[in-house]
This record gives structure tokens, C-alpha cells and sequence, in this order.
């Protein structure tokens, strides 16, 4: 199996992938820069949070973690952590504690859909925060026996379904939470990929959405409209630009179209959605204000030619 790299990081390693066929590099990494955290100390925490387990049960646990393949998230399983020795250390709790405040500690009674959900560790935080019915989607077969072991050895009850993104519709019913983490990017239709996510939101739900942001890090609001002989705008690197990746983007042939941070909103916006936190620099939480115009999707409209 060929690996290939976080978001573009040249190390080749297998992530979660909804792109028919095509194997998104670590599915729900980030590049942001992360504070150092050497394996040994994520090793030495998460055997301190499980005090209770028979060291016999840990080296179980080890050993079929690593009959599992390369795991690119690093959860902790009774103290034994799946991905120690990660580029990116303690990935992605790293990343999850700037974003985990945007979500209600409780979740009671809520459902989730995690699209492109890796070996888990986001679904498995939603239904430790007492979500009643937590999926998760990955069209890697691997990674889904990795969560598929995770949720078991951690007595969590969560679905997962070998899916791609474009067949999300398949999934029935509305999620309170859906997250759509670490995929956008990968995709060779994103705004598609994204129209169809939409319509798996909730009324009052809310989506969680994180992409690789490159160019302007910064966000502003422009004009309604622009004179057809205004080329300047084009100029201003704050301009919403979506960039194309002909052919690799760090060793990453799934890198296919990378937004600014003004073209991430203002795509967010096109599509319906209200920003309602900004958690992180890659991570938006958004509420499906005006996802339909007369009872209609707007996805819906555009493939007839309606919108």
C-alpha cells in the first residue's frame, strides 16, 4: 500500500481518504505549526491516565495495535498510545484542544457524523461527551479497522461505514453534529463535496470544518460586486483564491485545490453557512442559516439549473 503524507507533509503515510479512491494524506491532520511533544512523554501520559490496567492487558493491546498498520492518529488505548513516535506529536489532541471549547462538553441526546473520521479519535471524543449516536465515514479500509478496534477496546459505541464523501447522501437521516475535518482540500470537487454535506446538517445542527489554509492567513469582507475592468482586486493577496495542484503539493497528489483564509469563509458563506466560531486558524464552526432558498438545497438548485 502506497503511503502518502499529512496535508502535504512528504512522509507518506496513509490517512483517511474521500475522494474516490484517492488516499487524502492524513485525512484529519493539520499543518499549523505544533508545539513540541517528544514520544516519550506521550508514551509516559497516557500509561499515568490508565493506572487500573494489567500491564498483560497493555501488551495486548500492543500488539494488536500494531498488527494494525501505521496509525496516524495517536490515541491513547489503556495507556497505549497508537501513535507515539508522531510527526506532529500528540496528534491530534494537539490540535483538539484549541477546537474542543467550540463544542458543548455535553452531548446528550445528539447525534454525529464524522466524514473522513481516520482510526476515530474525533468520533471517539463526541461520544465521550454523551453524543447518543456517533458515525463515522472513511473510505479507507484500514483506518476503519483501526477505529473499529479503538471504539471496541474502549467500550464506546460508534458506527463506521466504508464511504467517500459524494455518497453521503446514502447515509440516512440528519446529524445535531456533523464534522468535515481535514478533507476539503483533498478533494477534486470540494464546494460539490461540501453542497452535499450541508444537506446532512440538522435544522439548528451545526458543522464543524477545518481545511489547509495557504497564501493570506487573514480574513476580510469585499464588495457585492466589481466592475468588469477591475483587475486590480485579482492583485490583492487577501482576495479569496482558491490555488490548483496540478500534480503534488509536497509529495501529496490528493492536494488538489488549497483556499486562502478569505475564500475558506467566503465558500462557507456561498453555501448557506453562518460562521459562528473561528476556534483556530484552520477551523471554522458553522450553523446552516440559509442552506436552502424555497424549500430547496442549494445543491439542488445548481444541478438544475435553478439557482
Amino acid at each position: 500500500m502506497q503511503l502518502r503524507g499529512e496535508k502535504g507533509i512528504p512522509s507518506r503515510v496513509v490517512a483517511s481518504n474521500l475522494d474516490l479512491g484517492r488516499r487524502p494524506a492524513m485525512t484529519k491532520g493539520f499543518l499549523s505549526p505544533l508545539p513540541p511533544f517528544g514520544p516519550s512523554l506521550v508514551a509516559e501520559d497516557a500509561a499515568a491516565r490508565e493506572p487500573s490496567v494489567r500491564a498483560a492487558d497493555r501488551e495486548a493491546i500492543a500488539r494488536q495495535v500494531s498488527e494494525l498498520g501505521e496509525w496516524f492518529h495517536n490515541l491513547d488505548l489503556h495507556g497505549v498510545s497508537t501513535a507515539p513516535n508522531h510527526f506532529l506529536g500528540d496528534f491530534p489532541r494537539v490540535k483538539w484542544k484549541h477546537i474542543a471549547a467550540a463544542i458543548p462538553a455535553d452531548l446528550t441526546g445528539q447525534t454525529v457524523l464524522d466524514i473522513g473520521c481516520n482510526a476515530g479519535f474525533y468520533a471517539l471524543e463526541m461520544k465521550r461527551r454523551g453524543a447518543e449516536r456517533v458515525i463515522g465515514l472513511d473510505i479507507d479500509d484500514r483506518y476503519l479497522n483501526q477505529a473499529r478496534y479503538a471504539a471496541r477496546t474502549l467500550s464506546l459505541g460508534i458506527e463506521f461505514e466504508k464511504r467517500s464523501v459524494y455518497e453521503v447522501d446514502q447515509v440516512a437521516g440528519q446529524f445535531d453534529y456533523v464534522l468535515f475535518l481535514g478533507v476539503f482540500y483533498h478533494l477534486r470537487y470540494p464546494l460539490f463535496a461540501l453542497d452535499k454535506v450541508i444537506k446532512k446538517i440538522s435544522p439548528g445542527g451545526r458543522l464543524l470544518f477545518q481545511t489547509m489554509i495557504r497564501g493570506s492567513e487573514t480574513s476580510r469582507r469585499w464588495e457585492s460586486d466589481y466592475h468588469f475592468w477591475n483587475k486590480e482586486i485579482f492583485e490583492d493577496r487577501e482576495f479569496p483564491r482558491m490555488y490548483f495542484i496540478e500534480r503534488s503539493y509536497a509529495g501529496d497528489p490528493t492536494n488538489w485545490w488549497i483556499p486562502n483564509c478569505t475564500a475558506a469563509e467566503a465558500m462557507l458563506r456561498s453555501s448557506g453557512l453562518e460562521i459562528a466560531a473561528h476556534p483556530e486558524q484552520e477551523t471554522w464552526l458553522c450553523a446552516p442559516v440559509q442552506v436552502t432558498r424555497g424549500g430547496r438545497y442549494i445543491l439542488d438548485m445548481e444541478l438544475d439549473g435553478t439557482l
